[in-house]
């Protein structure tokens, strides 16, 4: 089973509580799948940009390209763990700039005379959200949950779980602590069925 941990935010574990979000899944998963084939990308060491003319032309020529690289790898995967912080009621930019890369017709998805399909069903997906704020009853300003789930359901990926940590500004420290610990609860049960 091939799984891609995909984390976007710029700093470490000790400040970032989706990247510890993503830690303590990847180590219930890992425990519970000891067999499990683990790459872990962190997307600011992933040394991608955004998609430039040359590589929007590649894209479209069928040239092999880095866009096609990524894409291919995505696709090999079985599994999927994406973490990242809401920021401005969204996802990180170098996140939509990594989904710009894999959203490659003819490996994440294809063009047929009724539409775009995804090519890559029977997989599954879970997303690792931490919020500043509180948006589980604000689904209108949750873009970034919205846009990754439809993008991953483009794809084909239709089992598409979301874990959100919230508050993580809006509280005091303590209370903020609290939220996280039993949040990583959450987080562990899901991935040990993952």
């Amino acid at each position: 089973m091939k799984t891609l941990v995909i984390t976007a935010h710029p700093m470490g574990e000790e400040a970032s509580s989706s990247k510890r979000m993503a830690a303590k899944f990847v180590a219930e998963y890992k425990l519970a799948n000891p067999e499990a084939d683990v790459k872990e990308i962190d997307l600011y060491n992933y040394n991608i940009d955004f998609l430039n003319a040359d590589d929007i032309a590649k894209m479209f020529s069928g040239q092999d390209n880095k866009a096609l690289e990524m894409a291919k790898e995505f696709a090999a995967a079985d599994r999927y763990v994406f973490a990242s912080p809401m920021w401005n009621l969204n996802i990180p930019a170098i996140l939509k700039a990594y989904i710009d890369y894999i959203s490659y017709a003819g490996v994440t998805f294809k063009y047929t005379e009724n539409g775009p399909v995804g090519l890559l069903e029977n997989k599954k997906a879970v997303y690792l959200l931490s919020t500043g704020g509180f948006y589980s009853e604000a689904e209108a300003y949750n873009m970034g949950k919205t846009y990754l789930e439809g993008i991953l359901n483009f794809y084909g990926i239709t089992d598409v779980e979301t874990i959100m940590l919230e508050g993580t500004n809006s509280v005091s420290p303590e209370e903020a602590k609290a939220n996280e610990e039993k949040i990583m609860e959450t987080v562990a049960a899901a991935a040990v069925k993952f």
